[in-house]
Parts: C-alpha cells; sequence; structure tokens
C-alpha cells in the first residue's frame, strides 16, 4: 500500500462527496477503514472463531483472485445500521487513518510472523492482509469516486 497514494486520493474525499452505493457517509467509511486497519495490526484484538467453510472459500476467492469486493457485502456485525462518528470531523478522521496504516506497517515489521484475526476470513498472515486492504480501499474509495 502506498501511503501518499491514499493520502492524495483521500485528499479528494470531501463531506458532501456523492456516494455510488452503501449507506456509509464519507466519514463512516474512513473511520471504518480505520478500524479494519487496527483489527489487522491488532490494535482492535477480535477473538478467535473459527471460519466455516463458506467463509474460506469466500477468503480464497477475494485473496487469491482478480475478485473485486461486490458491492453491498456488509461488515460483519454492523448490518444496516451505521455506528456513530469516532471523531469531530472528517479531516480528523482521515488522519487517524493515515496513522493507522503506519502502525499496521510497524506492527508486522516488528512481528512478521503473526497472524491476526479478520471479522470474517479467522486468522490472517501480513501476506494475506496486503492482499485484503488494498481490494477494501479500492472498494470503499470507488464507493466514493476517488
Amino acid at each position: 500500500m502506498d501511503l501518499k497514494h491514499i493520502k492524495e486520493r483521500l485528499s479528494q474525499l470531501k463531506e458532501d462527496s456523492k456516494k455510488n452505493f452503501g449507506i456509509m457517509t464519507p466519514q463512516h467509511m474512513v473511520e471504518h477503514l480505520t478500524i479494519t486497519m487496527k483489527i489487522s495490526s491488532n490494535r482492535i484484538p477480535y477473538p478467535d472463531f473459527t471460519p466455516s467453510e463458506k467463509q474460506l472459500q469466500q477468503k480464497k476467492a477475494l485473496l487469491h483472485t482478480d475478485l473485486q469486493f461486490p458491492q453491498g457485502v456488509m461488515a460483519p456485525g454492523i448490518g444496516e445500521r451505521l455506528m456513530p462518528f469516532k471523531h469531530s470531523d472528517l479531516e480528523t478522521a482521515k488522519e487517524k487513518l493515515l496513522s493507522s496504516i503506519e502502525e499496521y506497517e510497524n506492527f508486522f515489521k516488528e512481528n512478521p510472523s503473526n497472524h491476526t484475526n479478520h471479522p470474517r476470513f479467522g486468522l490472517m498472515t501480513y501476506q494475506e492482509w496486503e492482499l485484503f486492504h488494498p481490494k477494501h480501499i479500492e472498494h470503499h474509495f470507488g464507493q466514493f469516486n476517488i
């Protein structure tokens, strides 16, 4: 993941950016990506679980093919409701996302063999997160044409 490129694209996102799909506002989307980065670096630990066979097949298809995130997929545990904002404004949320990406990179530099739990796919390695995060970010950036 190229932090500079992500930062440039984030600079295009505004409070009133029009969405192509989904229920998230621009700030919800940025905060959602931040939470996912923090889960991957174990800053928000996700409980151990054994993914179902269907979840393992989805993981394989998403991580090891050109398959992109389909529109309308709901994050586990969220459903149709939006979480309250964690930050006072979109610009603060963007800064927190960028710092969470740096934290993620540092976590795996210091712990290269660690596995952390993905909420749908179970334990994932750094290499698997490196396949997941770009697709996830691209999916949500596409939500707002950035």
